[in-house]
């Protein structure tokens, strides 16, 4: 992936789907994964605003696309 550059993943599928996620030269991406494991293990709902603050704090934009 080129810097700067969208891209996204989505299973259209009807079968489960697995991602394998390589950054390389490596960045430090580990605390935003481990923030991710966090809220799903707690149950946790997260506003909008929570979620819009997690991703500014971890350089991460969201992206839709249409259906």
């Amino acid at each position: 992936m080129p810097e700067g550059g969208i891209h996204g993943f989505r299973n259209d599928g009807d079968t489960a789907a697995s991602m394998l996620i390589l950054f390389a030269p490596g960045l430090a991406r580990e605390r935003y994964f481990e923030e991710l494991a966090e809220i799903g293990r707690s149950g946790r709902q997260l506003t909008e605003e929570e979620w819009a603050e997690l991703y500014a704090r971890h350089d991460q934009y969201m992206v839709r696309h249409g259906t």
